[in-house]
């Protein structure tokens, strides 16, 4: 989760003020004796003067130096800033002291040790350089760190964009090749029985008006995807007869879960299709789900042989395996073989 640009800045103050503080206290307690004038003094100014020079060179690390385009140039920025902010930090600790130890209450033996190079100059720049220097790799690993996750976030964010964007592509063809061979079976009937047409479209209207009302989800229940695949079974044996045989083998415990819309209508839909039809005496579709271990299986097995006209873009099947990829990556699996002159397609579900 990325934070705020308040919440980065808050953060950013309240480790400055408690890390300089900190570091300030402990070279404090290094003394033996200390009185509590210098040590509020010590403590207090150091942070000020470490908040001050580092706050100083965060500004302009920020203004200045392109992090998402980094090269030699920006290493030359950083390096540059880090030396003038390390003498700042330096000479003011030199201005400081001096003026704390010449003008300042007396000191102790040991407090003028602790102050023992407030008048060297080189001394004072070259601690700076020290504690400047392990701000300034700190600050970069913790931006390099924020900007790491950031791209990450961005990354998830555009592939979750690019998959909905996929799903709803692939949604959006399944209305259309449904309507298709339903209208046209339809149209075959209408001057036949004007009644069985009739019923034929009160189905058809029932299974798309359920169909886009689940076109923005991305998941039903078990339960209700077959509330739609027995309707469209009732819509093909008005056209199929006898012909058409359909049964259902379904475990207790799999009615609730979830699974992508239509996947097992389409299921059904191929197997008629490319099954039940092409035969003279028609034959069976035998619909079982159960779970299996980590994974729900559906499997949908129909009389025939596994054979594809050149002329089919085999769209259901390619959209089942898509949207299959797109919603669960290699997690779930899509098989279509032939078996015992049985066709038999299988979906496995991750569960969790």
């Amino acid at each position: 989760m990325e934070l705020s640009s308040k919440k980065r800045e808050y953060a950013f103050w309240t480790l400055q003020i408690l890390g300089w503080g900190f570091i300030n206290l402990v070279s404090v307690f290094v003394v033996k004796q200390i009185s509590i004038s210098l040590l509020v003094y010590s403590v207090v100014m150091g942070t000020i003067l470490g908040v001050f020079a580092t706050a100083m060179l965060r500004l302009y690390l920020k203004r200045a130096v392109q992090f998402d385009a980094f090269g030699v140039k920006e290493f030359v920025k950083i390096l540059v800033s880090y030396m003038i902010a390390a003498t700042l930090f330096g000479g003011l600790n030199f201005v400081f002291g001096y003026v704390y130890v010449e003008f300042g209450p007396a000191l102790t033996p040991s407090e003028l040790q602790m102050f023992k190079y407030h008048d060297n100059v080189g001394v004072q720049v070259l601690n700076s350089l020290f504690l400047i220097g392990a701000w300034t790799v700190t600050y970069l690993v913790i931006k390099l760190l924020l900007k790491l996750n950031r791209d990450r976030i961005e990354r998830l964010e555009l592939n979750t964009h690019l998959k909905q964007a996929q799903l709803n592509t692939l949604k959006g063809q399944i209305n259309p090749h449904f309507m298709f061979n339903s209208l046209n079976n339809i149209r075959g009937l209408m001057l036949e029985d004007v009644e069985k047409s009739r019923e034929m479209l009160t189905k058809l209207s029932e299974i798309l008006r359920f169909s886009l009302t689940q076109n923005s989800s991305n998941a039903i229940s078990v339960r209700e995807e077959l509330e739609m695949v027995d309707n469209y079974i009732d819509l093909s044996k008005i056209q199929f007869e006898n012909r058409l045989e359909f049964f259902k083998n379904l475990g207790d415990d799999t009615l609730d879960l979830q699974i992508p819309p239509m996947v097992i209508q389409l299921l059904v839909e191929n197997a008629i299709k490319h099954g039940i039809s092409n035969l003279k005496k028609g034959g069976v579709i035998m619909l079982n789900i159960k779970k299996e271990k980590e994974h729900l299986v559906i499997e949908v097995r129909n009389t025939g042989k596994l054979k594809i006209a050149e002329d089919s873009t085999q769209l259901g099947l390619k959209n089942i395996q898509q949207r299959l990829n797109l919603l669960y990556a290699d997690r779930a699996s899509f098989n279509l073989n032939e078996i015992s002159n049985e066709v038999v397609a299988t979906i496995k579900i991750p569960l969790a």
